[in-house]
């Protein structure tokens, strides 16, 4: 039996033509359809990653050889025995701040002691919320102390960082505010290789962040040589007193000072000597209140002892205002970090770490600082925690603001914290 295509236009079609144009039509609507869904899907999704999931490098993202482009030669990323990048010699201008009481009350949030609060990097309420784990991370890295660092240079190799150190992704909403308080006195050069270091680290990980060195201020720089030989000698050993470090009452004034800048929801407390060797030992808060610096090469890239708390630790705002923040009353080297892990227990809070892989950290090496010889008093301090946790912390904070000054990479912050009791 023979089978006729019905008449189209007058004329008779071909076999099977009016199938191949209805599968024609059919293929060219599933290809309409299918291209709204993508684009309904893309417009949902982190396009930042696009890139990432493709195989394309970005200006933050790791290359072919493992290592991150920051737009600068970071130390870690450059090959041994490459030159250094050249310096240079200009220097920026800090801006300064404005003195402020000693007994002023503590109010997280108010700006009585800065005279202008930062204002946070602008981001788009359209912007997606940074994924849980960066994908800009590269692991392992090399860290050597070697080339001499220049601060004008990193700032232009870091050009996303704002003025006072501060730092938001672009691309995503960080949900990890953290401020990075650094306790602070005659460690200049020391300071250098921390900020060329973390900066690239801190903007792998995505944090939304800002820096605070809290220096110390040296009170014997305040002897006059117009006075008498005995006075001298009196005035002499009053200050050697009052200029004792006191590591943990400059991180409680870190807190305090930070919070009338950002609503930081996290805070780093970070000696300016210790630098990670992997960025995903990730500088941000945790559950859990987080020891940072597990394996420290001083150590053998171990604990010393289970209890330790020391180097570089994170705790929440809440987890920081639970226990009172940190005692202000440890002149000298020493106790101050177990103590604080007593206050931990005490409230029912057990400490997280990161792997000893993971949490490899270097030290700058360094002989002891002068007037910050180990304190006689910390062990009989740290068998009291208990009992003195709520009447030494916070509450009972009390230092005076004498300089704050915006510099591109970090924040300083100069303040008299007294003298021992």
């Amino acid at each position: 039996m023979r089978f006729r295509e019905p008449l189209l236009g007058g004329s008779a079609a071909m076999p099977g033509a009016s199938l191949q144009r209805a599968c024609r039509l059919l293929v060219a609507v599933c290809a309409l359809h299918l291209g709204v869904t993508l684009v309904y899907y893309l417009a949902g999704r982190d396009l930042s990653r696009l890139p990432y999931l493709v195989g394309v490098p970005t200006p933050l993202q790791a290359g072919s050889n493992g290592a991150a482009a920051i737009k600068q030669p970071s130390e870690e990323l450059r090959p041994r025995g490459a030159a250094p990048p050249p310096p240079l010699d200009a220097s920026s201008e800090p801006r300064r701040g404005q003195d402020s009481s000693p007994d002023a009350d503590f109010r997280p949030g108010l700006s009585n002691n800065l005279t202008s609060a930062l204002v946070s990097p602008i981001t788009a309420l359209s912007l997606p919320a940074c994924p849980e784990e960066s994908p800009l991370l590269v692991g392992p890295m090399l860290i050597e102390f070697k080339v001499p660092v220049d601060l004008t240079l990193l700032a232009k190799q870091n050009p996303e960082v704002k003025v006072g150190g501060r730092y938001a992704p672009k691309d995503c909403i960080s949900p990890h505010k953290v401020a990075i308080i650094i306790p602070f006195r005659n460690r200049q050069e020391h300071l250098k290789y921390w900020l060329y270091y973390l900066h690239p680290i801190l903007q792998r990980q995505q944090l939304d962040y800002g820096i605070y060195v809290i220096n110390q201020r040296e009170r014997s720089a305040d002897l006059t040589t117009a006075v008498t030989a005995a006075a001298a000698a009196t005035t002499a050993a009053t200050l050697a007193g009052d200029s004792m470090f006191n590591r943990a009452k400059l991180l409680n004034v870190g807190f305090q000072e930070a919070l009338k800048d950002y609503d930081y929801n996290c805070f780093v407390f970070s000696d300016v000597d210790l630098i990670p060797m992997d960025d995903r030992n990730t500088y941000r808060c945790f559950s859990q209140p987080r020891h940072i610096s597990v394996a420290m090469d001083k150590f053998g890239f171990s604990l010393p002892y289970v209890q330790f708390f020391g180097g570089v630790s994170a705790l929440s705002k809440q987890q920081f205002l639970t226990i009172n923040g940190f005692p202000n009353n440890y002149w000298g080297w020493g106790g101050e970090d177990d103590d604080i892990f007593n206050r931990l227990v005490f409230k029912g809070m057990s400490i997280s770490r990161p792997n000893a892989v993971v949490g490899k950290c270097r030290m700058i090496r360094h002989s002891r600082d002068k007037k910050n010889e180990p304190n006689p008093q910390r062990f009989d301090r740290i068998a009291h925690t208990k009992e003195t946790m709520f009447s030494d912390g916070l509450n009972t904070l009390t230092y005076k603001v004498l300089d704050i000054e915006r510099n591109p990479l970090y924040t300083k912050i100069t303040v008299d914290v007294g003298a021992p009791s």
